[in-house]
């Protein structure tokens, strides 16, 4: 039973760990690449899901810019009769 396991003595000193930036960048990447792939599931084109979200936050921007700017208008007139 020993001699079994003594083969696979050297096979440990064998395996290269990187430095502990790369490894980090490496996780970083790989923790990038699953919160993408989890935010995707199902979707078939990722690209128009990106463009079309964008848009529209630029959509809601414009309007809280002009709801803003507008100075306390707000669309309503008060009509004295």
């Amino acid at each position: 039973m020993g001699m079994c396991l003594s083969c696979f003595g050297g096979a440990a000193d064998d395996i290269a760990t990187p430095d502990p930036v790369t490894r980090r960048q490496q996780l970083a990447e790989a923790a990038e690449k699953r919160q993408k792939e989890t935010a995707y599931r199902g979707v078939k084109n990722p690209e128009a899901v990106e463009r079309k979200r964008k848009k529209q936050e630029e959509t809601e921007k414009q309007a809280m810019s002009s709801s803003v700017s507008g100075g306390g208008g707000g669309g309503l007139k008060w009509q004295v009769g």
